[in-house]
């Protein structure tokens, strides 16, 4: 009867270091994939960001390229109309 004690305690106490292992690489899984999760979190909200700073360059640049644009077209015809009123007179 001491036998089997003796034999039953000597196995439980060897199989708590493999319970114990195997519990931390439970955790240890767990904490990768969420550590994975915030990367993959934090990356997208540095892509919206630099999108939208791009998109915000590019549509300021088009409206100075156009205010441009007008101000040059409006110069062009204010020297036409120049131009025909020195004719006329």
């Amino acid at each position: 009867m001491k036998k089997k004690v003796i034999v039953l305690l000597i196995a439980s106490i060897s199989t708590i270091p493999a319970l114990v292992a195997h519990s931390m690489t439970q955790d240890s899984v767990k904490d990768d994939v969420k550590d994975a999760g915030k990367s993959t979190k934090k990356a997208a909200k540095k892509t919206g960001k630099n999108i939208a700073k791009g998109t915000k360059k590019g549509a300021q640049a088009t409206a100075k390229g156009t205010k441009k644009g007008v101000h040059k077209a409006a110069d062009a015809t204010q020297d036409g109309a120049d131009k025909v009123k020195e004719k006329t007179q």
